[in-house]
């Protein structure tokens, strides 16, 4: 499986950003697909995971702020990110499980006025 992550930029505090993560190759049809992020000199957390079936599990800090969403059709998980604050900096990785655990390349999202 590979995945193919965009949508990460430069967005002032209180702005909005959208990702999105392609997921190719053999693709078990029961899977869960999510966000994870890291900060510099911190571990890497949850943001945010959807299953095929379209139930969803957020990190308490992305509550309220972020949706996540997917297109099985097209086997992509969408993530928007709305009201975004500057501890919301970090690099952003898609991770896709089925059969096995994949992660994408990371996308840098930096919030900064």
């Amino acid at each position: 499986v590979q995945l193919q992550a965009s949508g990460g930029g430069l967005v002032q505090p209180g702005g909005s950003l959208r990702l999105s993560c392609a997921a190719s190759g053999s693709i078990f049809s029961t899977n869960v697909m999510g966000w994870y992020r890291q900060a510099p000199g911190k571990q890497r957390e949850l943001v945010a995971v959807i299953s095929s079936g379209g139930s969803t599990n957020y990190a308490d800090s992305a509550k309220g702020r972020f949706t996540i969403s997917r297109d099985n059709a097209k086997n992509t998980v969408y993530l928007q990110m709305n009201s975004l604050k500057p501890e919301d900096t970090a690099v952003y990785y898609c991770n896709f499980r089925g059969l096995a655990s994949y992660w994408g390349q990371g996308t840098q999202v930096t919030v900064s006025s």
